[in-house]
């Protein structure tokens, strides 16, 4: 623990808060603001009270202070952190930590009260396929007055921060997300539950929500469970071709595992699970946590991220640290981790997404394989590392 005379206030906005609240920046401060409290430092959440119990205070040594937020998607986020600021101001601070780039919108008015802020920059939102043109006008001006205005930037990776100084000439710190290395389970209740064979399931993690690509996957599933001589495709023409590809196999016994749940149900989200329900080899879990998360990771046969947008996959790099095979999307954050390069789709190409879900179902890591990717994953995305760098960027403004 650091001496006392050195202790900072932080408080901390963005999050709608934790624990066990669905989204990669929730995981991400359930995760970093209980490490930074134990060093010594005084730190607060200002959570949104329809997410997190507003009777519960603290969280590991971490302040909880819950304040009402509107449930509109495009509205709740930013009259939560706007409301935020001025219940910081009152509180006090060091510092004004302010996560992702909606919430950025708030930075020049915490600014303006004297109040220090960092900003993390978790990713360009305003690529997310859910928001209209107003919206992503807004985000796009959140990112420009978080990068500009704030006394310092965090990205959580470098095409983040070759962003931010390309577009806006500031520097920022590059600080990943990390991973709790895990205990691989040994029990399967979670797979009893849900009718799984240990081995043999996809699985994926995430919200229902377009850009994570979960529609693609449930087609490229069904794809690659269908024998290779009934496999019909389409060429580079649009005519009809049979496949020959022999890598394919008849995958009938495996099923596609998604766990997740939408934040707020839409047409998209319903329309995954109408699919879910009229294809049997298809479960969705709904938000999961805990020991029944841990199951499905530690026993799954293969991870697919199919997003076409992503900050740095928390999730992903979860898979990783359990061992598990992973295929994902090529976009520049999934590059950011070790994976070899025929690993990787494009995103949206279902037949390349297909076939490599058929092929990895027969290529499991082996032994050496699995412990170099979870040496890499321990080396690299290590939370007491990524706390450390957090407060020496807060110590900085000192």
């Amino acid at each position: 623990m650091q001496n006392v005379n050195s202790k900072l206030k932080i408080i901390v906005l963005g999050t709608r808060g934790f624990p066990n609240v669905q989204g990669g920046i929730e995981k991400h401060c359930e995760q970093l603001y209980p490490i930074i409290a134990g060093k010594g430092h005084d730190v607060t959440v200002i959570t949104r009270r329809s997410y997190v119990d507003p009777l519960l205070k603290e969280y590991k040594g971490v302040k909880l202070y819950p304040i009402t937020n509107l449930t509109k998607k495009s509205l709740e986020a930013i009259v939560h952190t706007f409301k935020g600021v001025f219940t910081a101001r009152r509180l006090g601070c060091d510092v004004l930590h302010v996560h992702a780039i909606g919430p950025s919108l708030v930075v020049p008015l915490a600014r303006i009260l004297g109040l220090n802020v960092v900003v993390t920059n978790h990713g360009p939102d305003y690529n997310r396929q859910k928001w209209g043109g107003f919206a992503k006008f807004m985000l796009k001006l959140g990112e420009s007055w978080g990068s500009r205005f704030a006394n310092k930037v965090i990205s959580i990776s470098k095409p983040i921060a070759d962003n931010i100084k390309n577009q806006y000439k500031k520097e920022a710190v590059i600080i990943p997300n990390g991973v709790v290395m895990p205990e691989i389970m040994e029990t399967e209740g979670a797979l009893k539950k849900y009718g799984l064979e240990k081995g043999k399931y996809v699985l994926t993690v995430g919200r229902y929500v377009p850009e994570k690509g979960f529609h693609d996957l449930m087609q490229a599933f069904n794809y690659a469970r269908i024998n290779t001589n009934e496999k019909t495709r389409i060429d580079t023409n649009g005519k009809p071709r049979i496949s020959t590809n022999d890598r394919l196999i008849d995958a009938k016994d495996w099923k596609l595992v998604i766990v997740g749940d939408a934040d707020h149900e839409d047409d998209y989200s319903r329309g995954l699970k109408q699919n879910a329900q009229e294809n049997e080899n298809i479960v969705l879990t709904g938000f999961l946590t805990g020991q029944p998360l841990q199951e499905l990771y530690s026993h799954a046969g293969l991870f697919v991220l199919p997003s076409y947008h992503e900050g740095l996959p928390i999730v992903l790099l979860e898979a990783m640290s359990y061992g598990l095979s992973c295929i994902v999307s090529d976009i520049p954050a999934n590059r950011e981790v070790d994976l070899s390069k025929d690993r990787y789709f494009k995103p949206g190409d279902i037949e390349t997404m297909a076939d490599k879900i058929s092929e990895y179902m027969k290529r499991p890591l082996d032994d050496n394989q699995r412990k170099k990717q979870i040496d890499y994953i321990r080396g690299n995305f290590d939370w007491q590392k990524i706390a450390n760098k957090t407060i020496a960027v807060y110590e900085s403004l000192k």
